[in-house]
């Protein structure tokens, strides 16, 4: 049974939110102070976390990225902050996905699912010889998910990732937002697929030597992005 952590200082909101997850057969936990929502999150042993930004004590952006500097685990924003700014920030620290209040609760269930089943086959995934690609300084092991760009290692989120590798065995194929958003994240693109354009301007500043002038990862305006070979 997959174990969830929600640190969110609404409690009618919290135990709206555990209420569906438990029905659909999830271990629900919740934190409603940001100090005391950290100290377990990095202590426990969760698969998944979904966490408020306004929070007393310290806000969700910090536990965010304190959260990815040592763990892949997922990690899903639920916030009643609307701007693009903000959700920027959070994706930009290494959230998974940003969803505004109000939400559907059902919705929400079936991000938490999505999310966790990918994780799932990715963290199972066993193999005798790593599996890896390579294009033009690029080296991408799929097996230990490492990437390393003209020899030196970068670090990527779980998203970000599977985002580049999947574009990398694509090659001069051009996606879509919404095909990309569908693809990496699971889900049909109910959500706000800005998520997929948060995750691009990431890995451009990881691979390429000039973001303003990208050579692997080429946005074609109106349609999508391709990556070039």
């Amino acid at each position: 049974m997959s174990k969830i952590l929600i640190i969110e200082d609404e409690e009618t909101i919290a135990e709206l939110e555990k209420d569906y997850l438990e029905l659909s057969g999830f271990e629900v936990e919740i934190e409603n102070e940001g100090d005391t929502g950290l100290e377990k999150a990095l202590s426990g042993s969760y698969d998944l976390f979904i966490l408020d930004l306004m929070l007393p004590g310290i806000d969700g952006f910090e536990i965010c990225r304190r959260i990815r500097e040592q763990k892949n685990t997922p990690i899903i924003i639920v916030s009643a902050k609307k701007d693009d700014i903000d959700k920027i920030h959070g994706l930009g620290l290494g959230a998974d996905d940003y969803m505004t209040k109000p939400f559907s609760p059902s919705e929400m269930v079936a991000r938490v699912k999505a999310h966790l089943s990918r994780y799932d086959r990715l963290v199972s995934s066993g193999k005798n010889e790593n599996e890896i690609v390579e294009i033009r300084g690029i080296r991408i092991d799929k097996t230990a998910r490492r990437v390393w760009v003209n020899g030196e290692e970068k670090t990527f989120t779980n998203k970000e990732f599977d985002l580049l590798t999947f574009l990398a065995e694509n090659p001069n194929h051009v996606y879509s937002k919404e095909e990309l958003f569908r693809e990496i994240w699971n889900m049909e693109s109910v959500g706000d697929i800005a998520t997929v354009t948060v995750h691009i301007k990431k890995i451009r500043e990881k691979i390429e030597y000039n973001t303003s002038r990208p050579q692997y990862i080429e946005t074609i305006w109106g349609v999508g992005y391709r990556f070039k070979i």
